[in-house]
């Protein structure tokens, strides 16, 4: 079986236009393990035409994983280490920079994935907190109504945890729990972590031509 593809845009490979309105979008980055979910959305992104910028907010703790897990230290220069190669729209805002654009709702935002979600963070979000940029532009898409998918990892749950991704699902919020599918078949981790971020994507309503759709039939 072969590995996934590499992300290709919908634009590129289907019959159909490009999406005259480049999307949008907020991706953050907090510290739960699962790097290489966020480095998979990223390259997701940057290969999509029909996204026209992405704000990208990691956390001092997101950072601490990143070293970790994906050995890429710092914040200097943090796009073009994940990525291999500088992006003309992933723009890295800092964490506490509550006076970035993403903070307010006159700033016109397609949708916001936390990609992993930490239960500090979903903590905050719950609770209407808005102690950094992530907790903010999180409660500006809540009151604008705009889709926010929180990737929460965790395991086990306690009852707070549950009690606080109810009061965030009651708020708005889609709870969309980091948990790869295997009825594709992965044979490594890269290919779990991107037939995830595909599934993200497609809630948001980007789907991606490298997606498994399952048939009902094997392989």
């Amino acid at each position: 079986m072969a590995i996934a593809p590499p992300f290709r845009s919908t634009s590129e490979t289907s019959s159909g236009s490009a999406n005259p309105a480049p999307t949008t979008l907020i991706l953050a980055v907090t510290g739960a393990s699962g790097s290489i979910f966020a480095i998979e959305m990223l390259r997701a992104l940057e290969a999509d035409d029909r996204i026209g910028r992405v704000h990208l907010v990691v956390s001092p703790s997101a950072l601490r994983v990143f070293a970790e897990e994906a050995i890429v230290a710092g914040r200097n220069l943090l796009v073009e280490k994940l990525l291999g190669k500088a992006s003309q729209k992933i723009v890295l805002l800092a964490h506490e920079d509550i006076g970035a654009p993403i903070a307010s709702g006159s700033y016109p935002v397609d949708a916001m994935v936390v990609l992993p979600c930490s239960m500090g963070t979903l903590a905050g979000i719950a609770h209407g907190l808005a102690g950094n940029l992530i907790e903010r532009a999180a409660d500006v898409c809540l009151k604008e109504r705009r889709p926010l998918l929180l990737c929460v990892r965790e395991t086990p749950f306690n009852k707070i945890h549950l009690r606080n991704m109810q009061l965030a699902a009651d708020a708005g919020a889609t709870i969309f729990p980091v948990i790869p599918v295997f009825y594709n078949r992965p044979v490594d981790t890269l290919e779990m972590a991107r037939q995830f971020v595909c599934r993200v994507l497609a809630h948001i309503g980007l789907p991606q031509d490298s997606a498994y759709q399952w048939t009902g039939k094997s392989k």
